[in-house]
């Protein structure tokens, strides 16, 4: 699994938690809400931090207009400074997007046409439209709890038109507990309870979207996958 750092301030803790924890592997960057309250990260600081064995992806960053709005642009340019540190690495991009679907699209696809990267579009709950872009960049959609709420239909049809190998299962904790533990602090755990709505919208068993999922993840975070293998 991977844990992220969303303030580059708190990376020394993180990178504790990886380096206890053999199964975890970790990832850091300026998540958008808070890109207007920390410093500007640098492609160097970002490209450094990737030289830790277990450090597998940049982010979690983004743009998020839902509540901080009145920051898209200094959002703007510190997506921009990851896009970067993820082209020169060649390590997964994590993006977290909210209520800028259309600006999302259009950095995204304008930074690929530039220089091609990965990237998976965390905790995705954005619309069809998003969802396109990003899986004709070759890019993965994330499904969290909210898949699995009753209202969420719409979303779960957006996943059930995504290729299933373009799918991973998080769980955004301690937010987003899908049912039967909705408003419970999320953990690692609940993902099962995620990936069986996944595998019933794929019309799969549970172990073979599993493994599915599973092959995803060690597909798009390379890195991880070596570092097991060597392991």
């Amino acid at each position: 699994m991977v844990t992220i750092c969303t303030r580059l301030r708190n990376e020394p803790a993180v990178r504790a938690i990886a380096e206890t924890h053999d199964p975890v592997f970790y990832a850091a960057g300026t998540h958008p809400m808070s890109a207007a309250e920390e410093p500007l990260a640098t492609v160097d600081e970002l490209v450094s931090l990737a030289e830790h064995p277990k450090f597998v992806g940049i982010g979690e960053t983004g743009l998020d207009y839902h509540y901080t709005a009145e920051s898209a642009d200094i959002q703007k340019r510190s997506l921009r400074i990851h896009i970067e540190a993820a082209q020169r690495t060649g390590l997964p991009l994590i993006i977290h997007a909210r209520a800028a679907d259309a600006d999302m699209a259009d950095i995204l696809t304008a930074e690929h046409r530039n220089a091609p990267y990965s990237c998976v579009m965390h905790c995705f709950s954005s619309s069809e439209a998003l969802a396109k872009a990003a899986l004709d960049l070759g890019f993965y959609l994330s499904m969290s709890g909210i898949a699995a709420f009753p209202k969420s239909r719409d979303l779960r049809n957006i996943f059930a038109a995504a290729p299933v190998d373009r799918i991973l299962v998080e769980t955004d904790a301690p937010y987003l507990a899908p049912p039967p533990h909705r408003g419970k602090r999320n953990e690692p755990a609940y993902t099962a309870h995620t990936a069986r709505v996944g595998a019933q919208l794929y019309g799969l068993d549970y172990a073979e979207f599993a493994a599915r999922t599973q092959a995803n993840f060690e597909r798009l975070f390379a890195k991880a996958a070596a570092y097991k293998a060597a392991a």
